[in-house]
């Protein structure tokens, strides 16, 4: 019987451990810490995630991998044999044309997804609400993160703007320069769980995690004058161990956040204009001219940003228009394969 003592402190879990027995229990568990082209880097305990011994080099053609997996490796170590079910996975659509009816994993397991935003430019609410769908449809708890407050005098009206959108989602405030808030995220790592962070460029990500693990791990740019917006520090997803407990895991800069099919995410981020729609006298209401809508007398009123109703629709218009190309995209493989079924391939990756 394998013993998997070893694999707590990398946020193994009753949830992965029955994943795991479901297929039989087949060899040992690890930990997908890097992708590079083909190639997974696997960490089997703390020791190798900390360098102080060679974690595995496997091969993942043909498994659909993202950094913070579980995989069991095959009997002679050279391939993945199986990839654990995800406890959550933050996926976007794929990010060139030509792939867009295709998904983009950016980082599996994850516990917490902080969504970072910064001071020295206007907040960005719409950014904010698609990646709340995403957070929500990951499975992750979301919770919004301001940076650069050594910026500014007076943080909260970004902060409030922010939590508005948020509907209780908790929003921090925090300087990787000052280091003010920083151990109010450390926290949320209690438990040997695994943190995620999705932003810009630009908007102090690497300077978070270098505060967070307390040396400059990650190289630093500075941003653009005009619209504070900086180069990817960050080029490709990692599994880091932060001080004592906990994981980080360090996604590169994502500019277009691309929605992919949403489970219950758009509506768990536009809770407060759902509920509204529930009040409406029609069922099919559209909420535009028809009598007796909750959701146009809310906004009448002053108590709902006709601009939200407009991102809603929006959003629910791009999930739509995904939903009609990936028809798309099955019906012309079905026709290139002649009605059969097609094989199960891996997501695409950038």
């Amino acid at each position: 019987m394998v013993d998997t003592a070893d694999l707590v402190p990398l946020g193994w879990s009753d949830d992965l451990a029955e994943a795991w027995a479901e297929l039989g229990s087949p060899g040992r568990p690890a930990r997908v810490s890097r992708l590079d082209r083909g190639w997974s880097t696997a960490v089997r305990d703390i020791a190798e995630a900390r360098g102080a011994a060679d974690p595995l080099r496997i091969r993942n053609i043909g498994a659909d991998v993202a950094v913070g997996d579980w995989i069991v490796p095959s009997d002679d170590g050279e391939r993945v044999e199986h990839v654990l079910d995800r406890t959550s996975a933050f996926t976007r659509r794929a990010s060139f044309d030509g792939m867009r009816a295709v998904s983009h994993t950016l980082a599996a397991n994850i516990d917490v997804v902080f969504l970072v935003h910064a001071l020295g430019s206007p907040p960005s609410p719409r950014r904010l609400e698609r990646e709340l769908v995403l957070a929500f449809d990951s499975g992750a708890d979301p919770v919004v993160v301001l940076t650069k407050t050594d910026l500014t005098d007076d943080p909260e009206p970004a902060r409030a703007a922010l939590a508005e959108v948020a509907l209780g989602v908790p929003v921090l405030l925090a300087s990787g320069i000052t280091g003010d808030g920083i151990e109010a995220i450390r926290g949320y790592a209690a438990g040997n769980r695994t943190l995620a962070f999705l932003g810009a460029s630009g908007v102090g990500k690497s300077t978070l995690v270098n505060a967070l693990l307390g040396a400059s791990r990650q190289a630093v740019t500075e941003v653009r004058e005009g619209d504070q917006r900086g180069r990817h520090t960050t080029v490709a997803a990692e599994l880091v161990p932060l001080p004592g407990e906990g994981w980080l895991i360090d996604t590169p800069g994502v500019r277009a956040v691309s929605l992919w099919l949403s489970g219950n995410g758009i509506e768990r981020a536009f809770a407060d204009v759902f509920d509204l729609m529930d009040g409406c006298r029609f069922r099919d209401c559209k909420h535009d001219q028809e009598p007796g809508c909750a959701v146009q007398a809310a906004i009448a009123a002053g108590d709902l940003d006709p601009v939200r109703l407009e991102s809603l629709e929006r959003l629910i218009a791009e999930e739509a228009e995904l939903e009609e190309e990936q028809r798309a995209r099955e019906k012309a493989a079905d026709r290139r394969l002649g009605g059969k079924k097609p094989p199960e391939s891996s997501e695409y990756r950038d």
